[in-house]
Order: C-alpha cells, then sequence, then structure tokens
C-alpha cells in the first residue's frame, strides 16, 4: 500500500519549461484524494517549491517539503519543521571566504531575500551559446527578491541550510575539487547542475531527511514510491520501497532505480503511478 509519494522536482515533476503538465498534476491530485501524501524532495528552497505545492494542493493535504537537498524538511499545512540541519555561521564564512578565489557567484537566502555581490555579473553560456543572468534566473524560479552585498562572508550571521555556488560549466568542472578541499570530511559539496555547486552540512542528503521526518510522520518507507533524474536522488531512490528513475535521468540514477518510466516530457510519473495504483485511472 502506497502511503507517499516522493517527487525530485526539476527534471522530474516539472518537463523542461519548469511546468507540471495536466495528466501529471492530475494524477498526483488523485493520488492526494485518495490519502496519499505528497512529498517535493528537492534543492530548491520552500519559497521555491511553494508555486507548485499551491498547485498540487499540498497545503490542504499534508504535503511536505525537502528542502536544500534534504537540509530541511516542512510541513506544509501546519509550517512545522520536521528536520533541520544547517551550516554554522562559522561554516558558512569560511565557505564564502573561500569562494572569493574563485570566478563563481555565491548565492545565500534568507526570508525573502536572496543576497549576492552582483545581480548583473553573472552571466553563464547556455548548451545552445546563448547567454543567461543566472542570479535572476534563480531569484525568480525561487520567488525571492534580490539584494547585493560587497562582502557576504562579512554579511553572513545566520546558519544556512545551502551556500549555492554559480558558474561557467567549464570552469566549476575544471576547478570544482579546488573550491570543495579546504572542507573535505566537513562539510558536503557537489554539483547540483552542470552551473551549479552547493554546500551543505554533513551528512545532510534527501534519504537522511525523509528518514527523520517520516519516522515522525509514522510513515514506512515500503510504502513509499520515489520518483527522481538527477546523482543527488539516488539515495531517495534506494531508500523509498519503490524507487523509480525518469526516462531522461542520468545513467547512475537509472541504474540505481528499481525501474526506469518515460521521460519528464511524457507524463513518467502519471504512467508509473498508473501501474502501481490502477485503482486511480
Amino acid at each position: 500500500m502506497i502511503e507517499a509519494i516522493l517527487l525530485d522536482v526539476d527534471g522530474t515533476l516539472t518537463n523542461d519549461r519548469k511546468e507540471i503538465a495536466p495528466k501529471t498534476r492530475d494524477a498526483l491530485r488523485h493520488a492526494e484524494e485518495a490519502g496519499i501524501r505528497l512529498v517535493l524532495a528537492s534543492g530548491r528552497t520552500a519559497n521555491g517549491l511553494s508555486r507548485y505545492g499551491r498547485e498540487l494542493g499540498m497545503y490542504e493535504h499534508d504535503g511536505v517539503f525537502v528542502c536544500y537537498n534534504g537540509s530541511k524538511v516542512v510541513d506544509c499545512q501546519t509550517g512545522d519543521v520536521l528536520f533541520n540541519q544547517p551550516l554554522s555561521v562559522e561554516q558558512a564564512r569560511a565557505v564564502l571566504e573561500h569562494m572569493k578565489k574563485f570566478d563563481v557567484w555565491p548565492v545565500i537566502d534568507k526570508d525573502e531575500y536572496m543576497y549576492v555581490n552582483d545581480v548583473f555579473a553573472s552571466m553563464i553560456t547556455n548548451p545552445d551559446g546563448t547567454k543567461r543572468n543566472i542570479v535572476q534566473y534563480e531569484s525568480r524560479s525561487n520567488n525571492y527578491l534580490l539584494c547585493e552585498k560587497k562582502d557576504l562572508a562579512a554579511f553572513v550571521d545566520w546558519e544556512l541550510n545551502k551556500i549555492l555556488v554559480a558558474g561557467e560549466p567549464a570552469y566549476l568542472k575544471e576547478h570544482w575539487q579546488e573550491m570543495a578541499a579546504p572542507f573535505e570530511g566537513e562539510l558536503n559539496s557537489m554539483f547540483t547542475a552542470p552551473f551549479y555547486y552547493e554546500y551543505t552540512a554533513k551528512g545532510v542528503d534527501k534519504s537522511k531527511a525523509l528518514r527523520e521526518s517520516f519516522a515522525t510522520l509514522g510513515i514506512d518507507p515500503a510504502n513509499v514510491i520515489a520518483f527522481g533524474d538527477a546523482q543527488n536522488d539516488i539515495t531517495m531512490l534506494k531508500w523509498a520501497g519503490t524507487g523509480v528513475a525518469m526516462g531522461n535521468a542520468v545513467e547512475e540514477t537509472k541504474e540505481a532505480a528499481d525501474e526506469v518510466t518515460l521521460s519528464n516530457e511524457e507524463d513518467g510519473i502519471a504512467a508509473a503511478l498508473e501501474k502501481h495504483l490502477p485503482e486511480l485511472f
């Protein structure tokens, strides 16, 4: 019996236009109406997940947000924090100070603001050769206002759930080991997209957040189905009773999953739910 559906967002729940396709949305709403809890598990913040939560009715059906790749878990309906493992102020300052050595754009958030050094100087090259302001993209995607701070390391005085570092994909590929080296064994750091490198507290991942919060919610992982497409979804897919990789997933994620469904452009979530929950269709 499926009690919860875990959903990565970008490349999984949403299509390439960052939209939930009608067939996928309807399938998930039917699951909610049948008493199945929806969980969005993403590198995004709660702000960035809120519009999808509203579209899926999660605020009325006990939905859960697993934010910052597992650093924080929030109950949509009550606002209760079910799990939280942030970076300390000292750790955050050390990372932000280290980033000054590199040609990258650190991003941090608090309340309704994203803080950056320069909102105009963060142009990256898309695969088709066009340019994009990645700070503008990130702020608008996650429903944040933008604020510039000359020295983020000096400015930050609160615990951070994540430090996002944006940069040209080729530059990050060349320098990520130098960026990560001082924090090896102390913090988690990883690529979450070719143009994003992120820092979280040591031991943070989606499966740990789910294990901690689902124990409180009384949900057995055997009764959970999870969907993902990227490397940071692998622990979640392995933790769930049924782990489903999207057709567009990277090969490593497909190999870790119990099964592979159609792509995010082909309503892969709806197809898998029709197989596992035929009574809803």
